[in-house]
């Protein structure tokens, strides 16, 4: 299968208190461990680089799969949080909280748009079945 598309990153330094940059040079970040997790919190960290990933991407996804359906919705958004957890074998996995927000359909009509987008997304085809994904649609 051919590639639509490859984006590269390269850490330097001490990983989650290093720093990260792509190729193309748009992002270009110190990395910091967060304060819940003992580091200083002064830089950004992997999680939230997912979490502004995931969030874009899904967004994307509910967009596009409203138009193939022929469906107008505007003022849309979507909020996605990482969490952490313990693995309880002294390791760590990932959760995800997806937001969305579709004020112009009612609530089954905006579940079964956000459903859709979960079946296209390149993240959600990803992490299905790796890690746990709560998708809530509300309409404000």
């Amino acid at each position: 299968m051919d590639s639509i598309y490859t984006a590269e990153a390269l850490s330097t330094g001490a990983g989650r208190n290093g720093h990260v940059t792509t190729t193309s040079g748009t992002v270009d970040l110190d990395l910091a461990v967060p304060k819940a997790m003992g580091g200083s919190g002064n830089g950004a960290n992997p999680e939230e680089l997912f979490a502004a990933g995931y969030a874009a991407c899904f967004h994307s996804a509910v967009q596009g799969v409203a138009r193939a359906q022929k469906i107008a919705i505007s003022d849309t958004s979507v909020g996605s949080r990482v969490h952490v957890l313990p693995n309880g074998e002294g390791g760590f996995v990932l959760a995800v909280d997806l937001e969305v927000v579709i004020p112009d359909l009612d609530h089954d009509q905006a579940q079964a748009l956000a459903d859709a987008a979960h079946k296209v997304c390149p993240y959600s085809n990803a992490t299905r079945g790796n890690i746990v994904v709560t998708i809530t649609v509300t309409d404000d």
